[in-house]
């Protein structure tokens, strides 16, 4: 069902403008290895939002079900015995990763980047 609209603007005067529900983008909130990944579903369990599904496959890497339900929270990716193997990846979107600017050189730098620049020593004025 699509709301009708007049639109008001004099280059518009004779269209029709439409509303509809918010398009649900594509989301991928975590991200899995399959080579490192054991298929223990520790992930599985621990998740409160029950947004990964056990891989009917033995061995192979939960399903995500219900990305849109993801809160970020990382009990998934803390609770993975094979996380220092990479085996799961917490996937943050963009808007919510931090970022900063350094004033002297204007470079832009990230959480999790490779590389990052030494910390700022100075104290704040």
């Amino acid at each position: 069902m699509s709301l009708n609209y007049k639109c008001m603007e004099d280059d518009m005067d004779s269209e029709n403008v439409y509303g509809g529900p918010n398009v649900i983008i594509p989301n991928r909130p975590v991200l899995f290895d399959a080579n490192a990944c054991t298929g223990c579903n520790s992930c599985v369990e621990t998740c409160m939002m029950d947004v990964l599904l056990p891989n009917p496959e033995q061995g192979k890497p939960p399903i995500v079900l219900y990305p849109d339900e993801c809160w970020y929270c990382g009990c998934c990716v803390q609770e993975c015995p094979s996380g220092d193997a990479g085996a799961i990846y917490l996937n943050w979107p963009l808007t919510l990763r931090m970022r900063w600017k350094r004033k002297e050189t204007g470079e832009n730098y990230r959480l999790g980047m490779p590389d990052p620049p030494p910390p700022n020593e100075k104290p704040p004025v």
